[in-house]
């Protein structure tokens, strides 16, 4: 009895956490922080660059545009060099976020 008890439990457990990480969420015209996430965000894996984003203290890979599609990703003001502002609208999933539309914003210019 007790073991059929704890595997009806483990078996709940286990449905609610994989229905959990495949829980979307929609987000609108968010502002962000946007970079690359091996670079400047220090995510290890995968190896490599990728576009991310940061909200709300955790890292989303970015689906639906990459790094080049902003310029030069090593450039003073690249995402390799630079955390960057960018407003998203898209779809969060699990770690990532599908998006409709990046708009990165102009870097604040620099004091003298």
């Amino acid at each position: 009895m007790k073991k059929s008890l704890l595997l009806v439990l483990g078996l709940g457990l286990f449905v609610q956490v994989s229905l959990a990480q495949n829980k979307t969420k929609e987000i609108k015209d968010k502002t962000v922080e946007a970079s690359c996430a091996q670079c400047k965000f220090k995510i290890k894996e995968p190896q490599g660059c990728d576009l991310a984003i940061r909200m709300n203290g955790k890292v989303y890979f970015v689906d639906g545009t990459n790094l080049d599609a902003h310029g030069d990703a090593h450039e003073e003001d690249g995402f390799c060099n630079a955390i960057r502002q960018a407003e998203v609208t898209g779809t969060l999933k699990g770690n990532r976020i599908n998006v409709t539309r990046f708009s990165l914003k102009p870097m604040a210019k620099k004091k003298d």
